[in-house]
């Protein structure tokens, strides 16, 4: 990028598996090359290429198809000036009067993630987030309690029953005690301060949906593909099962259903996804580039995927003319313990 130009606002950062936050710079270069106003961030996650896009003044639609996820779309892309007031955290982080709670993740999860007055203090949150009523409002809080809940988790995963890591009173050579040890309220406040700190009115209107990506209903000028990634022994990345819990907490009222008991750390009943089956995902990126066929096609991938980097690019050749493969180097995303595949992007036009 140009030295003399205004430097790139950031999002906030983030330790979700798989963020392109530290890529930012390298990908808004190549952004910059192409020209387009339109974009769409098919699978956005808590949006962090969608944040890029939206600064470089792009008409944005991000993308995922975890609640979740939209719900932080929405507090960082989709909204355009609202931040989340004292008043409104104050009233958030404790009890109300009159109202009746549930004990559902103190009941459920206990001894799984969070300690016991953790777990009440989250279901305490969980019911007051639905009251707050402005729709941008609302999104930043789960924003800042998704975080909060995140940093407070070894691997900042939900994959796994281990709150014992936390706890045990043992020397240790892996995550931060401090981190973990720190108040939910600590961490929920900070997490907010850092989302209020981002909003930004680009001037054109983005979105946030969660949908199918081949169900969005729009045409684009460019759109970027950031697929979960399948590893070359055939192990996909299932997003909702690593992040079920966040998941539940959107839908707290309707939650208790949907656990599967039969597996110790009560997760989401499984649900199937072509992104994450080695079978599947070939024909999964053929539809997707098929239905996109007009738009430029920016593609984030990993060297030794499943596909790979060849058969993507020959998938890619049946619809573009022009397919580059740029290596973005050994980056080496939080939490992985890859460091031999590089980054590749891929570019149809």
């Amino acid at each position: 990028m140009d030295s003399t130009q205004t430097p790139l606002r950031r999002p906030p950062a983030t330790r979700y598996q798989g963020s392109k936050f530290k890529l930012l710079p390298e990908l808004s270069c190549h952004f910059e090359n192409l020209e387009f106003t339109t974009a769409l961030d098919a699978f956005a996650g808590t949006g962090s290429v969608a944040y890029l896009l939206k600064s470089l003044g792009k008409q944005v639609t991000a993308n995922d198809y975890l609640y979740s996820n939209q719900l932080s779309l929405r507090a960082l892309i989709e909204n355009q000036g609202t931040v989340l007031t004292d008043n409104t955290i104050d009233a958030i982080l404790k009890p109300q009067p009159g109202r009746d709670y549930d004990d559902l993740i103190q009941r459920t999860f206990a001894e799984i993630y969070f300690t016991d007055k953790e777990n009440r203090w989250l279901d305490t949150v969980a019911q007051n987030l639905p009251h707050i009523v402005d729709d941008n409002e609302r999104a930043l809080a789960y924003y800042a309690l998704f975080q909060a809940a995140i940093a407070k988790r070894p691997y900042n995963l939900f994959h796994r029953r281990n709150l014992y890591m936390r706890t045990a009173q043992v020397q240790r050579s892996f995550g931060n005690k401090a981190t973990w040890d720190t108040p939910f309220e600590d961490h929920f406040r900070r997490h907010a301060a850092a989302a209020n700190a981002t909003i930004f009115d680009s001037g054109v209107a983005c979105r946030a949906t969660c949908e199918d990506v081949l169900d969005v209903n729009s045409q684009f000028e460019l759109v970027y593909i950031d697929s979960p990634y399948i590893n070359g022994r055939g192990t996909g990345v299932d997003y909702r099962d690593f992040y079920h819990f966040l998941e539940g907490l959107v839908d707290y009222k309707n939650w208790g259903p949907q656990i599967d008991h039969t597996r110790k750390h009560r997760p989401l009943t499984r649900a199937r996804s072509p992104w994450t089956d080695p079978r599947q995902i070939q024909t999964a990126f053929e539809d997707l580039f098929a239905r996109f066929a007009d738009s430029i096609l920016v593609v984030s991938y990993r060297s030794d995927g499943i596909p790979s980097i060849d058969e993507l690019t020959t998938l890619l050749q049946r619809h573009k003319s022009r397919v580059e493969q740029i290596p973005l180097g050994r980056y080496q995303y939080a939490l992985s313990k890859n460091n031999r595949s590089q980054e590749v992007l891929l570019i149809g036009r």
